[in-house]
């Protein structure tokens, strides 16, 4: 179940490396509404008028590196970007080029590199790959957005993917959308794609999304990408005050190791190719269900990073309930995903209550311990009042599979949120020792 009661009909789109314990996602109809949103085949060339491609030209070894998606008629954009100080330099064209102009046509994205700390150079070759993106795809400079993920600190082979984008516009195709999903990989180990289906003013509306990430995961943006795509017609300010609703109950929400990047942005496209009409006003019933349509989207690939993170052999939910205030909630389950001790003792399978207590303790909240409740899965290990009388070995069983809820309830008020994280193993550290090389 989702956050807020939502689910969706029909299941994620894994084409390959499906993650273990990946459930279906059950059914969406979102609170007071009587039409559903359904999962449909595809990513990001589902929704009309969207054309991808994914290819390997050589900033990796072996693996497909380069992804350029194309919006024909030029869609309404909107992205959301890190918050980290230190910016790359697609991040920085990306903040201008929306500034200019909300009309975009292309997004060019390599993986392998992150073009992260490199100066004028770096800005150079971001540049470059917007005039060789708008070049292969017949679009004005003005209308291309660029991506870049990998390592930091390292200049772009800029000639091979100078020379590679044009070899990805030859390629694009309206199922083109897996091939792009796959070429934005770094230490992913599985294709992250999803679609679903909604009725606005009689007429199918789709939205279509794909992301990348893994490791250096956590609230307010990490090391991913996401691109959302969708043939609604939406103006530039619903559009992007959608995005920054949407994201802040997916990708705000989630944790893997605590650290946030350089490179993390998430853009939307709207090309209005559904014929559905305008939505310009946000007391439209229409822009409502467009709102969780692209809610559910991007909390899909916000769980398959999860699911995905590095090292991760667990997908953990904290439900956090009785809060004063949803940010309250907020802040104390964001306090328990980020714990590392929380996260070792899920890998460890150790119904270690004390932790999630501690770092609830220290999340900043005003609140009485006595009156926390917490369970593991069905299994209550701390009542009020301190009272502790639970089966270890039920615990463990809990504990031991792949999908596991953690339950806070404090009993302040009536307000409640979820974030989900993972666990944090061995393997982590292996990858994270050993990334550069």
């Amino acid at each position: 179940m989702y956050a807020g009661g939502r689910a969706v009909k029909g299941t994620t789109n894994d084409r390959e490396h499906p993650p273990a314990g990946k459930r279906d996602v059950g059914e969406l109809r979102p609170d007071g509404m009587g039409e559903a949103i359904t999962a449909c085949a595809g990513g990001v060339t589902a929704p009309k008028g969207f054309l991808a491609a994914g290819i390997h030209c050589g900033v990796k070894k072996e693996k497909d590196d380069l992804c350029l998606l194309v919006s024909d008629p030029p869609a309404t954009a909107a992205a959301v970007v890190t918050t980290n100080v230190v910016k790359a330099a697609p991040i920085v064209v990306v903040k201008e080029q929306l500034a200019r102009s909300t009309s975009i046509r292309a997004i060019v994205v390599n993986s392998g590199n992150a073009n992260a700390c490199t100066g004028d150079r770096g800005m150079r070759d971001a540049w470059t790959m917007v005039r060789a993106a708008a070049s292969a795809v017949g679009a004005d400079e003005s209308e291309v957005l660029v991506a870049s993920t990998g390592v930091i600190g390292q200049f772009l082979p800029i000639e091979t993917i100078e020379a590679g984008i044009p070899a990805a516009a030859r390629q694009l195709s309206p199922t083109g959308g897996t091939a792009a999903a796959r070429a934005i990989m770094t230490t992913d180990t599985f294709v992250k794609e999803c679609a679903v289906k909604v009725t606005i003013g009689g007429v199918p509306v789709v939205v279509g999304g794909m992301a990348k990430g893994s490791g250096m995961i956590a609230p307010n943006m990490a090391t991913m990408l996401g691109f959302v795509t969708t043939d609604a017609d939406l103006s530039p300010a619903l559009l992007h005050s959608a995005l920054v609703k949407g994201t802040e109950h997916s990708f705000h929400r989630i944790s893997v190791d605590g650290d946030t990047s350089t490179n993390d942005m998430v853009a939307v496209l709207a090309n209005g190719t559904s014929g559905a009409g305008l939505l310009s006003d946000a007391s439209d019933p229409g822009y409502a269900l467009f709102c969780d349509a692209l809610e559910c989207v991007l909390l899909q690939l916000a769980h398959m990073i999860v699911r995905d993170g590095e090292g991760a052999t667990k997908f953990v939910e904290i439900a956090v309930a009785g809060g004063a205030t949803e940010e309250e909630a907020v802040t104390a389950a964001r306090s328990i995903a980020g714990s590392s001790l929380v996260k070792t003792a899920i890998h460890g399978e150790d119904a270690n209550w004390g932790r999630v207590l501690a770092a609830i303790g220290y999340s900043g909240i005003e609140f009485d311990p006595a009156r926390v409740e917490i369970c593991f899965g069905h299994v209550p290990v701390l009542r009020a009042g301190y009272v502790i009388d639970f089966s270890e070995e039920e615990a463990k069983k809990v504990l031991s599979r792949k999908d596991i809820r953690i339950s806070v309830h404090l009993h302040r008020g009536g307000h409640n949120a979820s974030f989900w994280t993972c666990d944090l193993s061995k393997q982590y550290v292996d990858i994270n020792a050993n990334y550069r090389t």
